[in-house]
């Protein structure tokens, strides 16, 4: 489980980990076999298509494991639907860009995942890495602006844009209950303060277990001031 991982101790910031290999990877993240499998497919598929259509950094590549694979499937945990709890609604991943974290939380099991992304050529990116990795996965070529409100459980987005413009894009797609996932930097507290101006929720901070100045962040009971 990631919260196991929590438990693990933490690189400083300014230190460079040691990359993170697939099966330091499996371990860590407690995922089957098959799951990693289907991982590498997709990191094989990326890594062919980076050159084309710059869907990472090309340095974050000798880290993949660490800085994507694991960075992205720490959120697992935070699905109402994991384990015995069971919430309707779909889990709606915003700026889907590469797939992280949308679609490698998909691959691991988490159901009813929506990617949203504007750019056709990663939306086809996208299609490609679901089809190969056997993954159900609904993409959406459009603009967040435009997309109409969607009855999710979870709105999730990583590296996508400051709290204050991102509420206004993810809170008409969340049912009543549910939660809005962020994995955020180090910049957290001031987006924090200029959101709360705005809206009122229920925060809660948890240190991310690949970044040692990042956290998740759990959003939930939102309203507007």
């Amino acid at each position: 489980m990631c919260g196991e991982i929590g438990d693990r101790p933490l690189p400083k910031s300014d230190e460079a980990p040691t990359p993170l290999t697939p099966a330091d990877f499996q371990k860590a993240a407690d995922v089957s076999r098959e799951t990693l499998d289907r991982l590498q497919a997709y990191e094989a598929l990326l890594r062919k298509w980076n050159p084309r259509i710059n869907l990472v950094s090309r340095r974050s590549l000798d880290d993949l494991w660490r800085r994507h694979m694991l960075d992205s499937i720490q959120l697992r945990d935070f699905d109402q639907n994991h384990g015995n709890e069971v919430m309707s609604g779909l889990w709606l991943d915003l700026g889907s860009g590469a797939g992280f974290p949308g679609l490698v939380l998909a691959v691991a099991g988490v159901p009813n995942m929506h990617l949203v992304e504007s750019d056709s050529r990663k939306c086809a990116f996208l299609r490609e890495a679901a089809r190969i990795t056997h993954t159900e996965v609904t993409v959406h070529n459009e603009r967040i602006e435009t997309l109409p409100p969607l009855a999710a459980r979870t709105v999730s987005a990583r590296a996508l844009a400051p709290l204050p413009r991102l509420l206004p894009l993810a809170y008409p797609h969340l049912i009543s209950g549910g939660q809005i996932l962020l994995l955020k930097g180090q910049d957290v507290d001031v987006e924090l303060t200029e959101a709360t101006k705005y809206w009122k929720m229920h925060r809660r901070r948890i240190p991310s277990v690949t970044d040692g100045s990042g956290s998740v962040l759990q959003l939930t009971e939102i309203s507007r001031v």
